[in-house]
């Protein structure tokens, strides 16, 4: 640098030093920094500390005590803030070896809505951790530190008394949202699992009962409590079963929190007050949600209670397979002793000897006289004339005569060709015939009726067509099995990932874990609808096989007497209940209200396809196709599934389903009233005769002219049967049935309209079960009017079966769960198991309610077994 530039820079400096310095503002100086007063303290269990802090100032409060390797102590800090700062709280710090807990007093904690509830007594048991010495000292310390300027407040640290919960010992205790309760349990050598329960008498405040491993920290606050462990919450009851394997170190801890607001257990969510002029954001005190509380442990079954549970349950159900068999036996050796007897006498062969009036022949009301003629219900026993009379009766001015019906010979039975069809090959081809079409009118709308009557199509044809109902319900049943299936395994997959015990509504005192299934035991209690649904299928088997060789034989027993034997309702019905089992099953792993329709879809097709069976013994030609029949039992489940989700309080659903069902139940009235010889489109008419309305379908000509619409027909036949002619009807045993089912059904309807049940499933499930019981007696009634009997064993089913479905309906509706309600209302109804220590009420229905099915099912297979040797004409419609 040259001598010029460095003498120019000195004077620049000099005239720096010299200038005074810019005005520095006041409140842009930074402050001195006071240090933060530390203060440490020895501290004392069972001692309280009432102390102050603000924001210069740190409490420490120091403690030390000895932790034994086989003794187990529970240390709880419990503080109070007597100052009213929300806006700066006090912080509590709590260092221990293992695990540091931090709260801040007041303890904000947030329920639905993000609602802010604030409380100012907060109390927290320390995780203890553990030791390998024999004896160990160990300290903790409590730092105590605000930014408020002035802050009072409490401290006590104690020890828990008994922290360590004993086996078949009850302990009470007190919890509130801000200071939660945990304990712990130790697994005795000799048990592999145990049920925690806890119980209360109070509902309300809901609290949530956790088990966690033991591990630090614990969690203990509503907002946290659900991160690790099972967990379910809980108003009067709770029971977790827990299993030793679960936990490494065999022991866990019981936790207990009482949560901020009711809402999860069902409760009403509190009013949110809002004081003048304050915030929606600052929290409510919420003083004293206290909740008193018991615990009890108690060991669980062990391995040989399961093993004796499985081997009972397949007792009892294989003893019916037993039981079949020596009733088979028995049977076969009675009919061998018969056909000796009828080889050994003078007289015909056994096809003709029943026929003759021999030991198993018609009996002599159908020879001489009428068996309906003391009640006025017609006779078929005078020949073709009597039969004649009916029909020109019912035809009123048509002057057709039709005479079929009537005592047949032995020699038309014997001559005619065996596997003759009575009409032709293909059932469509016989409808549409115009003169066999005639042919049905005269015969169907007859006052009297035979089965001969509605058995006039080929049996290959309605065989093949009563078989689609086998091959669609083992269709149905496949493709709706396998995601059921899927599902119900991913539901218990999710409750084993999460602890989630309010996502399936279990009985939990009475719910035994094997591998994942959290319930083995409802699910085992269903086997019994698997194997007797199975056991009928062999029977049904077993009938088929011998009916099909006696039409090898030409047997006229089985050509021209006795109901029409067709087996594929039969093994419909079968294939039913064992899905029901299966799908029962499948609910019972996780049952719930996402997938209630699992356990009652194959109800509806049960009630239903007996319905189909019972009404196909007297009418099979005209029963209803597995297709339309299938079809209806779709919409019920359907009308199930959209009762339950939108019907519960919802007038216009209410609305919709009553006239549906009276509508539905008008429509299938006239069906089943006119043998379906109607319609209702134009070009039909009615007319008068023989003490009732008959219906034509168009191309049936009549002197009465055909009216233009359903309206002028249905008024045409109320005029003329109320007004101008006032008759009884035509068809007096349906009209009965009808009546009767109309009133029921009408009732039941009101009775929804008006009550609007809650468990809309069950309410549709007792429509279809009250219509098959009427349809059951009036059957039955009818049938001993008739002159017909009762064989002894289906005498005794009806009444084993009918005492056996009294003592299930019993059991069943002990409700030890409902999905209903909130699963912690649901956990009140939970009972112990009563069976076995194993199975509960609902295992009981189970067991009984697929005995009485069962029953049921042979009850209608055996029924009309007396009219094995009985003419088909002269065997009546009902």
């Amino acid at each position: 640098m040259s001598g010029a530039g460095a003498a120019a820079l000195a004077w620049a400096l000099l005239a720096g030093a010299l200038l005074p310095p810019p005005p520095v503002r006041p409140q842009l100086q930074p402050q001195p920094r006071r240090d933060r007063d530390v203060q440490e303290k020895e501290a004392q269990f069972n001692t309280t500390y009432i102390d102050w802090v603000d924001a210069n100032l740190l409490n420490i409060y120091a403690f030390n005590h000895s932790v034994r390797r086989n003794r187990t102590e529970g240390v709880r800090v419990s503080v109070n803030v007597l100052s009213d700062h929300k806006d700066r709280p006090v912080l509590f710090v709590v260092r221990q070896k293992e695990a540091v807990v931090s709260f801040q007093v007041p303890l904000i904690l947030r329920g639905l809505y993000q609602r802010k509830y604030a409380y100012q007594e907060v109390s927290r048991t320390l995780c203890q951790p553990q030791t390998k010495a024999e004896v160990e000292t160990q300290h903790f310390y409590v730092d105590v530190s605000t930014l408020s300027l002035n802050t009072s407040y409490q401290l006590r640290v104690t020890r828990v008394e008994n922290f360590v919960l004993r086996t078949k010992e009850r302990f009470s205790f007190n919890a509130t949202a801000a200071q939660p309760q945990y304990f712990k349990y130790e697994f005795p050598e000799e048990v592999d699992s145990v049920i925690v329960k806890v119980t209360s008498a109070m509902a309300f405040p809901c609290s949530v009962i956790s088990i966690q491993d033991i591990l630090c920290p614990v969690y203990d606050l509503d907002n946290n409590v659900a991160f690790i462990g099972m967990y379910q919450t809980m108003t009067k009851k709770a029971a977790i079963t827990v299993q030793k394997k679960d936990f490494p170190s065999h022991s866990f801890y019981v936790v207990v929190v009482v949560k901020t607001e009711d809402e999860a257990c069902g409760g009403p969510l509190p009013y949110y007050p809002l004081s003048k002029g304050a915030s929606p954001d600052e929290p409510v005190d919420q003083h004293n949600r206290q909740k008193t509380l018991e615990v009890m442990v108690s060991p669980a079954i062990t391995s040989e209670a399961y093993v004796r549970s499985v081997l009972f349950c397949l007792g009892i159900f294989l003893s019916f397979y037993v039981l079949t068999l020596l009733i088979a036996c028995w049977e076969s050796c009675r009919q061998h002793k018969r056909k000796g007897l009828l080889a050994a006498m003078d007289s015909p062969n056994l096809d003709t000897a029943s026929l003759l009036g021999h030991s198993r022949s018609i009996p002599d009301s159908f020879l001489n006289h009428g068996p309906y003629d003391s009640y006025g219900y017609g006779s078929f026993g005078n020949g073709s004339s009597s039969s004649t009379e009916g029909i020109t009766d019912s035809l009123g001015s048509a002057e057709v005569s039709y005479s079929y019906v009537g005592e047949r010979s032995l020699e038309n039975v014997a001559g005619r060709p065996r596997m003759d069809s009575l009409s032709s090959i293909e059932e469509d081809d016989y409808d549409t015939l115009a003169d066999i079409d005639y042919d049905k009118n005269v015969i169907r709308t007859k006052q009297y009726l035979c089965v001969a009557d509605l058995a006039r199509k080929d049996k290959r044809v309605l065989r093949k067509k009563y078989q689609i109902y086998f091959w669609n319900i083992a269709t149905i049943a496949v493709f709706y099995a396998l995601p059921v299936v899927q599902l119900v395994i991913t539901y218990q997959t999710v409750v084993n990932v999460t602890g989630n015990q309010d996502i399936c509504y279990y009985n939990f005192l009475c719910a035994h874990p094997l591998g994942n299934l959290s319930a083995f035991n409802n699910i085992l209690s269903n086997l019994g609808y698997v194997l007797l649904g199975l056991l009928f299928l062999l029977i049904i088997l077993q009938r088929e096989i011998n009916y099909n060789r006696a039409l090898l034989r030409n047997d006229a027993h089985a050509l021209e007497c006795g109901i029409p034997k067709h087996f594929g309702l039969f093994y419909a019905m079968g294939t039913a209940l064992m899905m029901e089992g299966l799908l029962s099953a499948c609910y019972h792993v996780c049952p719930n209200y996402t997938n209630f329709q699992f356990d009652t879809s194959f109800m509806y097709m049960i009630a239903g396809l007996c319905m189909l069976k019972l009404y196909q013994k007297r009418h099979p030609d005209i029963n209803a196709s597995a297709y339309s029949a299938y079809a209806c039992l779709a919409l019920v489940i359907f009308f199930s599934v959209v009762g339950v989700v939108f019907g519960k309080g919802n007038t216009a659903f209410w609305i919709v389903f009553s006239v549906i069902h009276i509508v539905a139940t008008l429509l299938l009235s006239t069906q089943l009233y006119y043998m379906g010889r109607w319609k209702l489109g134009e070009g039909g008419h009615c007319e008068r005769g023989g003490g009732g309305a008959v219906w034509w379908p168009s191309g049936v000509t009549s002197p009465v002219p055909a009216d233009s619409g359903i309206l002028r027909r249905i008024l045409h036949v109320l005029y003329t049967d109320c007004v101008r002619q006032c008759s009884g009807p035509m068809y007096v045993d349906r009209m009965v049935l009808l009546v009767m089912g109309n009133i029921i059904n009408w009732s039941l309807a009101a009775y929804g309209l008006i009550v609007r049940p809650n468990d809309f499933a069950s309410y549709l499930l007792a429509i279809g079960i009250c219509n098959l019981l009427l349809y059951f007696a009036f059957y039955i009634i009818m049938k001993l009017r008739s002159g017909e009997r009762i064989k002894l064993i289906p005498l005794l089913c009806i009444i084993s079966t009918s005492v056996v479905w009294g003592f299930a309906l019993f059991f069943f509706f002990q409700g030890l769960s409902t999905w209903q309600k909130t699963p912690a209302e649901s956990r009140e109804h939970n009972r112990d198991c009563i069976l076995l220590d194993f199975f509960d009420d609902h295992d009981i229905w189970h067991f009984l309610s697929s005995i009485a099915m069962f029953g049921s099912f042979l009850v209608l297979l055996t029924l009309d077994d007396d009219l094995d040797c009985v003419q088909r004409d002269k065997i009546y419609v009902f």
